[in-house]
């Protein structure tokens, strides 16, 4: 599949139910399902004490998180990075919610993700 020359809505149709996981999981704090989709290098960064000390952190801190604002689809050669404004239930303030994602192996691999 060369994912690169799919619309912006099929892309994110192929990106958002990978990018809700991600936010559903850490909220539950399931590592295991949290990592689903994690190239073999996420998944080796991402232990599961360091996801369980980050999520309680940023929960005790901000709450959960709420909506999300689609900023923009940035398309490289090899990849796609999707980036959207998010908000947290105890905070007004506005972070950056960050997924990078590849193709490989048949199928798609998040290589990096983050919200800040």
């Amino acid at each position: 599949m060369n994912w690169l020359q799919l619309s912006d809505n099929e892309i994110m149709s192929l990106v958002t139910p990978i990018m809700d996981n991600l936010m559903d999981a850490s909220t539950e704090i399931d590592h295991e399902k949290h990592t689903r989709d994690f190239s073999e290098n996420m998944k080796k960064i991402v232990t599961k004490v360091e996801l369980e000390k980050q999520c309680k952190s940023y929960q005790a801190t901000l709450g959960f998180f709420t909506k999300r604002q689609l900023v923009g689809i940035f398309r490289k050669k090899g990849d796609v990075r999707v980036f959207w404004k998010q908000w947290y239930s105890k905070s007004d303030d506005e972070f950056l919610a960050f997924v990078h994602i590849v193709h490989r192996n048949d199928k798609l691999e998040v290589v990096n993700a983050s919200v800040s």
